[in-house]
């Protein structure tokens, strides 16, 4: 009885160590390809495996399927506008798979690198080359609308293919012109700001001579209202200002010399 025992334990672990043991994590399904050693065609199995733990034959691979909604990044350099600009693009596109089963079997693992990714490249550079380098790098108005574009192209696309994902989002991103143009921007609003400061500064000046002006042709229509002369008027500013400073209201003391006459001090006190 114990021999009996002992060579079923043999032969459960002959067993299990000849075998593959599959189990996807959360998000992940497993799909089996049997390549069998001898006999049988081998292919991929109709089910995936979705949950627990599943043992196959150790001629058995399994491939990991991520069923969330994935991320592909994609650096889109020297795509030309229609004024012949090179911008640069970081495009995003976000998929789904719907199909494990069917996608390892009919696209294989690199679906998206072997079927998806120059395709999309390309929707992107005939997009731009729709528009200019201004709408779509400098005000960023084209984005919105190459946006929509490639979008719907590659849902049609998918489904040309018949590919078993599906897109969930998709943006080319910011637009980034050359350096080149972009230090001639700056160079330009550098120059704009400049102009709009002078025009300021020039629009100061007229101010302050206008009010100079006003107030020159106040005072030459209060002298001659008055009959003065113009000498006759100064010496009435200068009555005017004495009597703001020297006066109540002043803060000096002042003493005033007048006609050339010499002033005396005593001295003795």
């Amino acid at each position: 009885m114990k021999m009996k025992l002992v060579s079923i334990a043999v032969a459960a672990t002959i067993l299990l160590g000849g075998c593959s043991v599959y189990s996807p994590d959360a998000g992940h399904e497993v799909v089996l390809v049997e390549k069998p050693w001898l006999f049988g065609h081998g292919g991929v199995d109709a089910e995936s495996v979705k949950t627990g733990r599943t043992y196959a034959a150790i001629s058995t691979d399994g491939v990991d399927v991520y069923m969330q909604p994935q991320k592909f990044e994609t650096e889109m350099a020297d795509t030309m506008t229609s004024d012949g600009v090179p911008i640069t693009f970081h495009a995003i596109t976000v998929l789904q798979v719907t199909d494990s089963v069917s996608l390892i079997k009919n696209f294989g693992p690199d679906w998206y690198k072997n079927n998806l990714e120059e395709p999309f490249k390309t929707m992107v550079r005939q997009a731009v080359r729709k528009h200019g380098m201004n709408e779509t790098a400098i005000s960023t108005t084209a984005l919105d609308a190459i946006d929509a574009e490639i979008r719907d192209q590659i849902v049609a696309f998918i489904k040309e293919k018949s590919l078993p994902v599906k897109l969930v989002t998709m943006t080319v991103g910011k637009a980034n012109p050359p350096d080149a143009v972009k230090n001639q921007r700056v160079e330009t609003a550098t120059q704009e700001q400049r102009i709009q400061t002078e025009k300021q500064t020039k629009l100061a000046e007229d101010q302050r001579q206008q009010a100079e002006q006003s107030r020159a042709n106040a005072d030459n229509a209060y002298r001659e209202a008055m009959h003065l002369s113009p000498e006759q008027f100064i010496q009435l500013e200068t009555i005017n200002m004495q009597r703001q400073v020297c006066g109540d209201k002043g803060k000096a003391n002042c003493t005033f010399i007048q006609n050339g006459a010499t002033p005396v001090y005593n001295l003795g006190r």
